[in-house]
C-alpha cells in the first residue's frame, strides 16, 4: 500500500513550486474551474486545512450543506491573500490537516492533484504525475463523493496507456491516466486525449 500521507505531500510541495514561479497576470488567469482564478484556486487547496475540522464543519452549516457554497466561503475567506502569501499556506500545510487530511490524506492529495491540472492545462503548461502517486489519486478519484464520477463513467471501463490502472465495466475508453482522471472529474478539456468505443459516451456525458 502506498504512503498516501507522503504522497499528498509530494503533490502540495510540487504545486507551491509551481505557484512561485508564475507571473502576475498568470495568478488571475482562468481555470477550468468555472468562475474561479489560478489565485481561488490555490485557495481552495488549502482553505480546509488552514480552517481545521471545526472550521469546515462550521462553513459547511453556514453553506446549507452544500458543498459548492462552502467551498465558495473558503476561498472568500482568503480573498485579501497576496499569491506569496498563499504559496506560504501551502507550505506551511505541506502535510494536510483537518478535513483533507481524512482518508490518509487522500483528499487531499486527490483534490490537489486535480486542482494543479485544472490550473496548468488552461496555461498550457503540462506536467508528468509520477506513476504510484497518479495510481493512487485515479483509484480515490473513482469513490469520492464530492467528485462525481460515478454518472459520467457508469457502463464504460476506463483504461490507462501510460500506467498499469483500469476502472469499470463496459464500452473501453483509453488513454493517458491524467487524462482520464480529469475527464472523470468532469473536465472536457481532456476528452480530445482519450480514445476507444466509450470516449464518445463519456463525451456526450460531460458536454450535456
Amino acid at each position: 500500500m502506498p504512503d498516501t500521507v507522503a504522497l499528498a505531500r509530494e503533490e502540495r510541495a510540487e504545486l507551491a513550486d509551481f505557484l512561485a514561479t508564475l507571473t502576475p497576470e498568470q495568478w488571475e488567469a482562468p481555470t477550468l474551474c468555472r468562475g474561479w482564478s489560478v489565485r481561488d484556486v490555490a485557495a481552495h487547496v488549502v482553505s480546509y486545512d488552514v480552517q481545521g475540522m471545526t472550521g469546515f464543519l462550521r462553513t459547511l452549516v453556514l453553506a446549507g450543506l452544500s458543498p459548492d457554497r462552502a467551498n465558495q466561503k473558503a476561498v472568500d475567506a482568503l480573498h485579501d491573500m497576496d499569491p506569496w502569501g498563499l504559496v506560504a499556506l501551502l507550505r506551511r500545510y505541506t502535510t494536510p490537516e483537518g478535513f483533507t487530511a481524512r482518508f490518509g490524506g487522500r483528499i487531499a492529495l486527490t483534490d490537489g492533484a486535480i486542482h494543479h491540472q485544472d490550473i496548468r492545462r488552461p496555461l498550457g503548461l503540462p506536467r508528468t504525475i509520477p506513476p504510484e502517486r497518479l495510481r493512487a489519486i485515479l483509484d480515490f478519484a473513482m469513490i469520492a463523493p464530492p467528485i462525481h464520477v460515478a454518472p459520467r463513467i457508469r457502463g464504460l471501463r476506463l483504461r490507462a496507456t501510460d500506467l498499469d490502472w483500469s476502472h469499470g465495466k463496459g464500452a473501453e475508453v483509453t488513454g493517458p491516466g491524467e487524462a482520464l482522471l480529469m475527464a472523470a472529474a468532469g473536465r472536457a478539456d481532456a476528452l480530445d486525449e482519450l480514445d476507444g468505443p466509450g470516449q464518445g459516451t463519456l463525451a456526450a456525458r460531460l458536454r450535456a
